[in-house]
């Protein structure tokens, strides 16, 4: 048995400890603590520093190209989607990702299916009245508690989403362009990583007056207790 190895495992298990008893980044299990370890050895390289993006010269922030591409990303995705919908019965790429995730993850609550997709709650509803006018989903008393409405995907709705099954793979997988396997996985890992940032903040609901100045306090508390 290598003892070596071992001994050199529970190091890395303690130190992942201490770091999640200093502060919880990372969740509590296998997966937190191989995100951990991935993060770790991303700090031994210090990032290509010869890469450059328009206004670099001029003194533009990487964040502000960050952002910028972001958004652009988000457009490009969304006139995929639109080809993705032609000649079918879909008005917008909100109602066919709606019952994906039902299809995907069951059954669930009106809130739930909404905070799933990052919607407000007038929006979300105004979706789902969709999805139940035409009668893609339905809708039912929950068992646990009467008040609430749960949602489940109908049999209308899984062949309807079935049917253009075809052309919304097709627009998902010209979304990742060219990027090669490592690329796409190394993309999840940093999305993963600021989707786990702002997605607690957008649940929050943190006053609009009042959002610039905590993220801005929390990104440099962050950035201070990784570097201790």
């Amino acid at each position: 048995m290598n003892y070596n190895l071992i001994r050199d495992s529970l190091k890395l298990i303690e130190s992942f400890e201490e770091k999640m008893n200093a502060h919880a980044a990372y969740s509590n299990d296998i997966n937190g603590f191989i995100q951990w370890i991935i993060d770790e050895e991303h700090k031994n390289f210090p990032g290509h520093t010869g890469i450059n993006w328009e206004g670099k010269e001029n003194g533009r922030s990487p964040e502000s190209v960050i952002s910028t591409l972001i958004v652009h990303m988000n457009r490009y995705a969304k006139n995929y989607s639109k080809a993705a919908m032609q000649d079918s019965e879909f008005s917008t790429q909100d109602d066919f990702i709606y019952l994906i995730n039902l299809q995907a993850f069951g059954e669930m609550s009106k809130m739930e299916l909404i905070k799933k997709n990052i919607h407000d709650k007038q929006t979300g509803m105004q979706i789902i009245k969709r999805l139940l006018d035409k009668n893609w989903v339905s809708q039912y008393n929950s068992v646990e508690d009467k008040r609430e409405k749960r949602i489940s995907i109908t049999e209308k709705g899984r062949l309807t989403l079935q049917k253009q099954m075809g052309k919304i793979r097709q627009a998902t997988n010209i979304v990742t362009g060219d990027l090669t396997e490592n690329e796409k996985t190394e993309l999840i890992r940093l999305l993963n990583k600021l989707e786990h940032f702002h997605k607690p903040v957008f649940l929050e609901k943190i006053n609009s007056k009042n959002i610039l100045d905590k993220l801005t306090d929390k990104i440099s508390n962050e950035k201070t207790k990784n570097n201790e």
